[in-house]
């Protein structure tokens, strides 16, 4: 059975992950901030991401990042997060899995970012900008199994689960409704497939779905 260590695992993208990845059969290890966080699912971990050391992820086949910062105070730490799980995890054959944002995604074929759109809504773009430097920091890395997720622009946390997705990779793509659109809890599909596909090793993935 393969192992997973999912970071953020409290989180709503985390527990949507944590779901996903039990239903799918791994052997998951929650790590969380939170002490008062249990599930008696799974193994849990109660430590800060920058206190994990390279013995605490070693054994794992993939460790996923679902963290998350809300605040300008806060929005420097997903640059720090993959800097030091990269770090953590370089030469070894632990995959990486980040969780990030849509802001990168290409909006045509001159390398326009959808976050450098005019469209483009203001109150998204701290988060945007400061889940784009995870992007920019792994793309650098060659010796690291990283993969960078950026879900559809509506990232629904109350959409139902489907069991469907469509994939894509470094542009926006739409749905039959042209909505750029995914649950939670499909993106969490994606995500838990791409353990056994591998198809983007080294490499960013988007996904969209159907509102149900």
């Amino acid at each position: 059975m393969k192992k997973v260590a999912i970071i953020g695992a409290n989180g709503k993208s985390g527990s949507a992950l944590v779901a996903e990845a039990l239903k799918q059969g791994y052997d998951v290890t929650a790590i969380v901030r939170n002490k008062e966080y249990k599930n008696d699912d799974v193994k849990v971990v109660h430590k800060d991401i920058f206190e994990l050391t390279k013995a605490d992820l070693a054994g794992f086949d993939a460790v996923i990042s679902a963290f998350g910062a809300f605040t300008d105070a806060t929005f420097p730490l997903y640059k720090k997060v993959a800097v030091h799980l990269a770090n953590l995890l370089s030469g070894s054959s632990t995959r990486l899995i980040i969780v990030g944002g849509a802001g990168t995604l290409l909006v045509d074929d001159k390398g326009t970012m959808a976050m450098d759109t005019p469209g483009f809504p203001p109150e998204y773009m701290g988060v945007a900008r400061a889940a784009a430097e995870s992007f920019f920091e792994l793309k650098t890395k060659s010796d690291v199994l990283w993969t960078y997720v950026s879900p559809a622009g509506d990232y629904d946390a109350n959409g139902a689960r489907t069991g469907k997705y469509v994939l894509g990779n470094d542009h926006v793509i739409l749905n039959s409704q042209n909505e750029s659109y995914i649950s939670y809890a499909d993106l969490a599909i994606a995500i838990i497939d791409e353990l056994k596909n591998g198809a983007f090793v080294q490499k960013r993935f988007t996904a969209v779905g159907q509102r149900a």
